[in-house]
């Protein structure tokens, strides 16, 4: 595999990653936004889906967002009678936002992050390496 063919498959992980982050960083800062009418629900955990796929120019297999999808987890109810989003129990929706599996995800990612970054690194260091021994 030469260079260009490994930088574009790592650079395919960096762009699926980064995305994935934005995504967990919009689920943690909607993590307490409810319904705006009473009964209506609130924000939906989004969760992003990769699939793997083939650069038939290079051969190199990448990385590509097949999808992002909202999380079928239930909501959680809460008590809230006083609240503008309240049904006709009283019952509150929150978003189905957890903030440790969010943190989770979000290490994760950064690590499939930083390793594609690695992987980058020392493409270019041993073309590098190379040109050293060709002079």
């Amino acid at each position: 595999m030469d260079l260009k063919t490994s930088v574009q498959v790592s650079a395919t992980g960096l762009r699926a990653q980064s995305l994935r982050m934005r995504i967990i960083a919009e689920n943690l800062a909607n993590s307490d936004s409810i319904a705006a009418a009473p009964g209506g629900d609130p924000y939906r955990r989004r969760v992003v889906s990769f699939r793997s796929e083939v650069d038939r120019a290079s051969g190199g297999m990448g990385v590509s967002v097949k999808g992002i999808d909202g999380d079928k987890a239930a909501f959680q109810r809460t008590y809230q009678p006083g609240s503008p989003a309240a049904d006709a129990q009283g019952y509150v929706l929150r978003p189905n936002v957890n903030g440790l599996v969010e943190t989770a995800d979000m290490k994760a990612a950064q690590r499939s992050y930083e390793a594609n970054l690695s992987a980058i690194e020392a493409a270019k260091g041993l073309t590098m390496r190379t040109i050293d021994l060709l002079k």
